[in-house]
């Protein structure tokens, strides 16, 4: 099973590509590479990625308007997204930033920082990505060592189930609605229709035992949430 956050560089140097896909695999991602944002716009509607890597100067859709791009689908609005590039100068940052990119990143760039940075917004935007244990309401789940436990009880879980669950320990008392499920979690194509999340949540409740119902909420006429009494946040 790859739990590993998938990453997307959008990039068309081809020294900076491979650059880049040794840091980031070096620090625990899945990287992919897109050598221009059209590649990258037919890949991401096919599978969201944890966060996306975008350069400037990208040969026909530049870096900037395939971020415009991403914030204004519904789909796409919350992807983390780094601006990796070599023009530094202020006022370029400000645009970038203003366009949408969570963070600017100036070539040449320091690996180390580069990491930091990446991990930095994933923590921000996308915590279930972060890879960082949790414990909530008697659960605790592990992503590094793919475990959790309910009350002090290993619980198995398939790799939807586990997803999801990690995906709404980080967000308590958090309402989603089915579609907003579906696209939290990578590969979300894979589902037929918003109605299979109802059977991974259904699974996900037999699973924990007695707490299922209690844990997993049913908001009726909205989706669900992972409940957990406000005194203990």
């Amino acid at each position: 099973m790859n739990t590993r956050p998938k990453i997307m560089v959008v990039e068309d140097e081809m020294a900076i590509q491979e650059l880049l896909r040794h840091v980031l695999t070096q620090a625990g991602f899945d990287v992919s590479i897109m050598g221009n944002a059209e590649l990258a716009l037919s890949k991401i509607n096919e599978e969201l990625p944890a966060t996306i890597l975008v350069d400037w100067m990208l040969p026909g859709i530049s870096g900037p308007t395939l971020v415009k791009r991403l914030r204004t689908n519904s789909r796409t609005k919350d992807l983390p997204i780094l601006m990796v590039t070599a023009r530094g100068a202020e006022q370029d940052r400000i645009v970038g930033l203003e366009t949408g990119a969570d963070d600017y990143v100036s070539k040449p760039f320091s690996p180390k920082e580069l990491v930091a940075r990446v991990r930095a917004v994933l923590r921000r935007r996308a915590p279930h990505y972060a890879g960082k244990s949790i414990e909530q309401a008697g659960v605790y789940l592990n992503p590094t060592e793919y475990t959790v436990t309910c009350d002090g009880k290993k619980i198995v879980l398939a790799p939807t189930e586990f997803e999801l669950l990690q995906f709404l320990m980080h967000h308590p008392n958090h309402v989603f609605t089915r579609d907003q499920l579906l696209n939290a979690l990578r590969g979300d194509h894979r589902f037929l229709n918003d109605r299979t999340i109802d059977v991974y949540i259904r699974r996900l409740r037999s699973s924990l035992g007695e707490q299922g119902e209690t844990l997993i909420e049913t908001v009726r006429g909205v989706g669900y949430k992972f409940s957990v009494p406000q005194e203990t946040l």
